[in-house]
C-alpha cells in the first residue's frame, strides 16, 4: 500500500515543499516554471521521472499559510489535494514533512501531528536552542517518530568515514567550512556533516562565534581532542558549500554539489525510520549539533 504524506510549506527562501514533493511524485514541467527557485527545476530536469522518484510513497497532501502558494506547489508537484487548515491532513495521511526552516514554528507546527501520532521529518534546524529541542522531544508517543536533520548529512560528496579520510590525509587537526546565507538557518548544513565525519565521540568543549552576528558568523569550535574547526556562515557574499580538512600529512576539500541526491536519500532515511519506528539519527548527535547552532548565535 502506497504511504500517503502531508507537506507543510513554506518559510521565506525556502524551497523545500515543490522539491521534496516532486521527489516522491514527479513533477508538471510547465507549473515547475512558477516555483520562485528556478535551481529547483534545474536539478530536477537532469533526472528521470518516474524512474527517479521515491517508490511505495506519495505526497497526497498540501498546506500552506497562503492558499495561492499551495495551488502552486499542488500544481508543480502533481498533488492532489489542498487543505485549508494544516490539521485536516489528521486522519488522511500517514506522515508529515514539515517543510519549513523557520525553527520558532516548529514546536507549534509539529505538536498537533506528533500528538496524533503521525511520523513527521521537522525540517533543519529542528530549533536552535537545547531547551527547545527537549520540549518537541517529550510530545513523541513512540521512539523514532520525529525525524530530523539537515539533508546535506547525506550528501554523497561527504560520505566518508573518518579512517578512510585519515589514511588519506593523516590524523586530523583542523577544518574550516564555508556557506552562504544566515547562521540560525544554514549552519547546520556543514555542522552535521562535519559532525558525522569527525563521528560521534569527538565532544565539543567550546565554541566562540567572533563574526559581526549580523551577516558574517565566524564560529570557532574546540573539540575535546584537541582539533578545531572553523565554521564560516558568509550572508550574501558569495561562497561554496565545502568542508576542508587539515591532516598531519595534507589536506582534502570536499564540495557539496548535487542537492537532488542530499534530499533524496534523507528522504529515503525518514521512510524507513518510519517502517522501523526506530531512531536512525540518534539524540546524541542531533544534540551536538543543536549545542553548536545555540552556542555559535549571537543575537
Amino acid at each position: 500500500m502506497t504511504m500517503k504524506i502531508g507537506v507543510i510549506g513554506m518559510s521565506e527562501g525556502n524551497g523545500h515543499p515543490y522539491s521534496w514533493s516532486a521527489i516522491f511524485n514527479g513533477y508538471s514541467k510547465e507549473h515547475m516554471k512558477d516555483c520562485p527557485f528556478p535551481v529547483i527545476l534545474d536539478y530536477l530536469a537532469k533526472q528521470s521521472f518516474p524512474s527517479d522518484s521515491i517508490k511505495g510513497a506519495k505526497v497526497t497532501h498540501v498546506w500552506c499559510q497562503n492558499n495561492d502558494l499551495s495551488q502552486s506547489i499542488a500544481k508543480a508537484s502533481n498533488i492532489d489535494n489542498v487543505v485549508d487548515d494544516m490539521t485536516d491532513m489528521i486522519g488522511q495521511v500517514d506522515a508529515i514533512l514539515l517543510a519549513r526552516d523557520d525553527s520558532e514554528n516548529h514546536y507549534e507546527m509539529s505538536k498537533p501531528f506528533i500528538e496524533a501520532g503521525l511520523p513527521i521529518f521537522i525540517d533543519k534546524p529542528i530549533t536552535t536552542s537545547l531547551k527547545e529541542l527537549e520540549k518537541i522531544w517529550s510530545l513523541e508517543q513512540y521512539e523514532g517518530q520525529i525525524f530530523t536533520c539537515s539533508s546535506i548529512l547525506f550528501a554523497k560528496e561527504f560520505s566518508l568515514s573518518r579512517k578512510n579520510l585519515e589514511n588519506e590525509i593523516g590524523k586530523i587537526k583542523f577544518a574550516e567550512a564555508t556557506i552562504p546565507k544566515s547562521w540560525e538557518k544554514y549552519a547546520v548544513h556543514i555542522i552535521e556533516p562535519l559532525l558525522n565525519i569527525l563521528g560521534s565521540s569527538e565532544v565539543v568543549e567550546s565554541v566562540k562565534n567572533t563574526g559581526n552576528g549580523k551577516e558574517i558568523n565566524l564560529t570557532t569550535v574546540k573539540f575535546q581532542s584537541d582539533i578545531y574547526a572553523l565554521l564560516k556562515v558568509l550572508g550574501t557574499t558569495s561562497c561554496p558549500l565545502r568542508i576542508t580538512f587539515y591532516g598531519e600529512k595534507s589536506y582534502k576539500e570536499l564540495n557539496f554539489s548535487d542537492s537532488f541526491y542530499a534530499f533524496k536519500k534523507s528522504l529515503e532515511v525518514f521512510i524507513e525510520q518510519i517502517h522501523l519506528k526506530k531512531r536512525l539519527i540518534s539524540k546524541k548527535d542531533t544534540r551536538r549539533v543543536i549545542e553548536i547552532i545555540e552556542k555559535g548565535y549571537i543575537k
